[in-house]
């Protein structure tokens, strides 16, 4: 009975930390990340909401000239960039945090006087419909700012599928609204393959847009209610003109035309306002059709209260944010709360109110037993995301199992999603990584979805000889360089994501499948060049690519990174790096090198994706492949380092202003690692169930998990002197291990960091070095 009673008194110690303090939401941010690297968006949204309602201050365009790329789009990855001097609109799909980009759909813009129906120029606001801006406010659910060109108070919110305006007009005949179906981000001539809008009254409207982008063949259907009817409409197709026109000619299309159709439509809906009248907008959006958008619309949105809606989203924010509890200063609660919002913002629901949405084979599917999620941006994600779902949303991490595995039978490639949003595979990046997702989730208890059904998916997708150099991989144990691209890079990730196989086989009892792929897990040893101390890009041949700089990020056989960060990718093998690197204090001092050493600007000026901002030393936390290396410190026997490295990181990686964030957030897998190192531990290698300890950035937190349990870490000496950890108790039992498993912390109860002034090197013991499931003959 005593450890019973001793975990209800725990539980009950939580509850009421969880119940304590001011409302998480308003110590959010939506501004941090919004200038420079962080592509964050300040917009309306609720949580893995399909729509994200947000404003759009440029129309910057892939090419300039239609051939070349204009490296100026890469900063509007979220369509914003705070400090921008105007606002073109307000549009209804964004990314958060990507570092390509697309979306930007339906723009909407109030405007005043003239009718005008370009955005004009940034240089002359006058000249279009884009707008200067003063007081802009941003909270979880709620956007508002002052459009100062049209005199006009804009205001918005969301539910998941809705988009709601709310606009506050001054006194005039010549108010209106206008419809952009030509905006978009990452826009280029001939974006939009398709579109047509039709009136169905006064104060409704239907349409759609085909879209060939990142996602080459998307569909978005909409709804649009105005909470007043205008008093007449019109329209612009920009489009060049057609050698068929047909016979609509023999009607005035631009004026009070019901049907409208083209590539590049642009429309205004016109009012008399009177001084403070406010016109709302509710936007509804569906991937399946128009009345799907209708349905969405009626359902999440039957009334006409924005501040209902506000209200409601606003309160969405705090039940997820109330998962963990956080204890510390109004500066640490921001970050922290601030970071836990952009780990929510996506993946997205993707799915209308009655469970349809459009599948990878274009085709209309329902989810039956699992809510459809879509944007995997899996080669960031499944370090840290995921893995954050499976610890404290485990019900929601299984549904994206499962829309991984609709996915995949959907898929003509019978593969799973390697880089999708809005149904569509993008193909971006490198690596196979659902399969790790799967994997972690499986090994952490997820269940719902079929284990060797999804097994199935994970060798289908581990074997699609045709995809990114996986059939020389599996012939030679590398990715030959000549030939492929980052080639380095792909062995080393594929290896990581057979080992995660391996481990799904070995629970599944699946001997012959563990055994194949615990070898070629090992294959990132083949790349292993101990002259030198890397990992190096490899010929056919076998031999080394040449020539070889070990600090230069490009056209060296590594994506987004060089050789110091790369060669640091065996989170499933680090006892072996550790030991080729000459033992635990030659490699720690590899580490300390690769902390402190400086990297000239010229090795990363030809990858967008880092800046200095990014960089500590050589150590690049502004990308994600290097996201685990701090606890590396752990397998080299010297915990202490991992201690002081990760609050270095928190400490100065992660700021509280427009510019806070090192790099691109990447769909919150940048904040996800934050939490993980707030909270004291890291999944260093997502498959493993075991999560490497770091120091807790707070005294007091407490994770609610949804089965009713708590889990209380408490580190009540923390401060700024006392910053190393002496010793960990898990409800009251001394704990000497540098890491715990999943299943030490769902259970719940209390964790209890000691901590001390100075490093105490006789605690910690790292993960043991992964079991082999090969006879010893075989062994790489």
């Amino acid at each position: 009975m005593k450890p019973l009673l001793f975990t209800s008194m725990l539980c009950l110690g939580a509850t009421a930390l969880l119940a304590q303090g001011p409302r998480r939401v308003d110590s959010v941010d939506p501004f941090i990340g919004t200038q420079g690297m962080g592509h964050a968006y300040p917009g309306a949204t609720v949580p893995f909401g399909f729509v994200q309602l947000s404003p759009d201050t440029d129309t910057a365009t892939y090419s300039l000239d239609g051939k070349t790329y204009n490296k100026d789009v890469y900063r509007y990855c979220a369509g914003y960039q705070f400090g921008d001097p105007t606002i073109v609109g307000f549009s209804h799909t964004h990314l958060h945090g990507t570092g390509h980009s697309d979306l930007g759909d339906l723009l909407v813009m109030p405007t005043v006087g003239a009718l005008k129906l370009d955005p004009g120029t940034v240089e002359q606001p006058g000249s279009g419909y884009r707008s200067r801006y003063r007081g802009e406010v941003a909270k979880p659910g709620y956007y508002g700012v002052e459009l100062t060109d049209p005199g006009v108070k804009a205001e918005l919110t969301a539910t998941s599928r809705v988009g709601f305006h709310r606009y506050t007009f001054p006194k005039s005949a010549d108010s209106r609204i206008v419809l952009d179906l030509v905006h978009a981000i990452y826009n280029y001539e001939g974006k939009v393959l398709w579109s047509r809008v039709q009136v169905q009254g006064p104060d409704l409207v239907t349409g759609y847009r085909h879209v060939r982008g990142w996602a080459r063949d998307r569909h978005l259907y909409f709804a649009m209610a105005f909470s007043k009817p205008f008093k007449a409409y019109g329209q612009q197709n920009q489009e060049p003109r057609s050698v068929y026109q047909g016979f609509w000619r023999k009607w005035d299309q631009t004026s009070n035309f019901p049907e409208m159709a083209g590539k590049a439509l642009k429309l205004h809906f016109d009012f008399d306002t009177e001084a403070g009248e406010a016109i709302q907008v509710k936007v509804a959006l569906s991937a399946v059709s128009e009345a799907g958008a209708l349905a969405n619309l009626r359902a999440e949105t039957p009334h006409w209260d924005f501040d209902r809606v506000r209200h409601e989203a606003a309160d969405a924010w705090e039940r997820e944010l109330a998962r963990i509890d956080f204890a510390g200063t109004e500066s640490q609660r921001r970050s922290f709360y601030t970071a836990f919002y952009h780990s929510l913002l996506g993946p997205v629901e993707f799915q209308d109110v009655d469970g349809h949405y459009r599948g990878v084979d274009g085709l209309i599917d329902e989810a039956k037993g699992f809510t459809n999620h879509t944007v995997f941006s899996l080669w960031d994600t499944h370090r840290a995301l995921h893995p954050l779902y499976t610890l404290i949303e485990p019900k929601r991490a299984g549904d994206m199992v499962q829309s991984m595995l609709a996915h995949y039978d959907q898929s003509p490639w019978k593969m799973l999603p390697i880089w999708s949003h809005h149904g569509q595979e993008n193909w971006c990046m490198i690596g196979y990584h659902a399969v790790s997702v799967i994997a972690d989730a499986w090994l952490k208890g997820i269940r719902g979805f079929d284990g060797n059904r999804a097994f199935e998916a994970m060798k289908a997708t581990a074997t699609a000889l045709g995809y990114d150099g996986l059939g020389d991989y599996m012939k030679l144990g590398w990715v030959p360089d000549d030939g492929h691209s980052s080639s380095a890079s792909k062995t080393l990730e594929y290896a990581y994501d057979d080992w995660a196989i391996a481990q799904m086989a070995r629970d599944l009892g699946r001997k012959e499948d563990e055994a194949a792929f615990t070898k070629r897990a090992f294959s990132s040893r083949n790349l292993w060049d101990p002259k030198t101390g890397f990992m190096r890009a490899r010929r056919r041949d076998g031999q080394w690519r040449e020539p070889f700089d070990p600090m230069q990020t490009h056209d060296q056989g590594y994506i987004e990174g060089n050789a110091w960060n790369y060669s640091l990718y065996m989170p499933h093998d680090a006892a072996w790096l550790v030991a080729q690197s000459g033992g635990g204090e030659a490699f720690a001092k590899h580490l300390d090198e690769l902390f402190t050493m400086h990297l000239d600007d010229k090795f990363f000026a030809e990858t967008e994706d880092l800046g200095r901002e990014s960089m500590m030393g050589n150590y690049a936390h502004g990308n994600e492949p290097s996201h685990h290396v701090p606890y590396l410190y752990v397998w080299a026997g010297q915990p202490w380092k991992t201690q002081e490295k990760v609050r270095a990181i928190l400490e100065q990686m992660y700021q509280n202003r427009p510019d806070g964030l090192c790099g691109n957030d990447d769909v919150g897998q940048m904040s996800a690692w934050y939490l993980f190192g707030a909270l004291g531990f890291y999944p260093v290698a997502p498959g493993s169930n075991e999560y490497v300890i770091g120091a807790p950035a707070s005294r007091e937190m407490a994770i609610a998990f949804e089965d009713g349990r708590r889990l209380v870490l408490r580190a009540p000496k923390l401060d700024a002197k006392n910053t190393y950890v002496q010793g960990i108790t898990l409800n009251g039992r001394p704990w000497d291990k540098a890491y715990f498993r999943h299943e030490d912390l769902v259970k719940g109860g209390e964790i209890v960091y000691h901590m001390g002034p100075k490093p105490n090197k006789a605690w910690g013991t790292a993960p043991a070095a992964r079991p082999y499931a090969l006879p010893m003959a075989q062994r790489p």
